[in-house]
């Protein structure tokens, strides 16, 4: 009976041991995650292969492109656009369209490369999680995959550093409901964070959301949504009344050099001889 319990001991500290060491692999193995190369694909806020729809107003901070359908296609205004409209034919919004199939060309092939990347990437750290229903789920850094459609009924959140990468590999459909966040913590940036979907993704009514979309068809942004982030389509972009902005790439901007600090601040004693006259 003795020697029978000294066995069931050891054999749930193997299994703990066990479990430890497929954690710290899996800890290992996020934390050496890559981020996706963009290529050309990089520059760009909005990116589609046939059309951008848009309900006046919106709002895209960052480059905007369709290829290989024509300009007609992008239904975006001038003045809805703080960037460049690029398009295949001289056709599009006046009089901010620039004509550059060559480099469309480069970035469309790019964007289906990166979402090859993503796709494929292997070992996920998690499959299948909460059966596709993800709503108030904490994410670490790593690559989350989903054979079933993907919802977001409640805010989510992303906690990692700047330099981490977050993975999210869908088969289906992704649909995040109206008023719901993805939420950023401990210094976690957007443009770390890929989402490469088969079917078509959803954004509902003013909901907040992070990172590059990689699609496989269509992205829809309902009305008042708002994305940090990109969106790659390899159909159409929708929009109604939504805020797109590109990633930013660093978040140093906020404080200045000491340098620049200081001379802001203390004028060099030299300066300062000047203000008492002598006597």
């Amino acid at each position: 009976m003795i020697k029978s319990k000294k066995y069931s001991k050891m054999l749930i500290s193997s299994a703990i041991f066990a479990g430890s060491l497929v954690a710290s692999a899996s800890a290992i193995a996020a934390g050496n995650l890559m981020p996706v190369n963009l290529g050309k694909a990089g520059t760009f806020a909005i990116l589609s292969k046939s059309g951008i729809t848009d309900v006046f107003r919106s709002s895209v901070v960052g480059d905007v492109g369709t290829s290989p359908i024509t300009g007609a296609a992008l239904l975006l205004t001038c003045d809805e656009v703080v960037g460049k409209v690029y398009t295949v034919t001289v056709a599009g919004p006046l009089p901010c369209t620039i004509s550059n199939p060559s480099l469309l060309t480069v970035a469309v092939n790019d964007m289906e490369a990166a979402y090859t990347d993503a796709a494929g990437r292997v070992a996920p750290s998690f499959t299948e999680l909460g059966g596709g229903e993800i709503g108030g789920q904490d994410f670490a850094p790593g690559i989350y995959k989903w054979s079933s459609p993907v919802t977001v009924a409640n805010d989510i959140t992303l906690t990692g550093g700047p330099n981490d990468v977050w993975i999210f590999q869908m088969s289906q459909t992704f649909n995040l409901a109206n008023a719901t966040r993805v939420k950023l913590v401990g210094g976690a940036l957007a443009k770390n964070v890929f989402w490469a979907i088969a079917g078509a993704a959803t954004l509902g009514t003013t909901s907040d959301f992070k990172g590059i979309i990689l699609a496989k068809t269509m992205i829809a942004v309902n009305t008042g949504a708002s994305v940090e982030g990109r969106l790659f389509a390899q159909t159409a972009v929708t929009l109604q009344m939504s805020t797109i902005t590109q990633p930013t790439h660093q978040m140093d901007t906020v404080t200045q050099p000491k340098h620049q600090r200081d001379d802001t601040v203390t004028q060099p004693k030299h300066q300062r001889d000047t203000v008492t006259q002598p006597e």
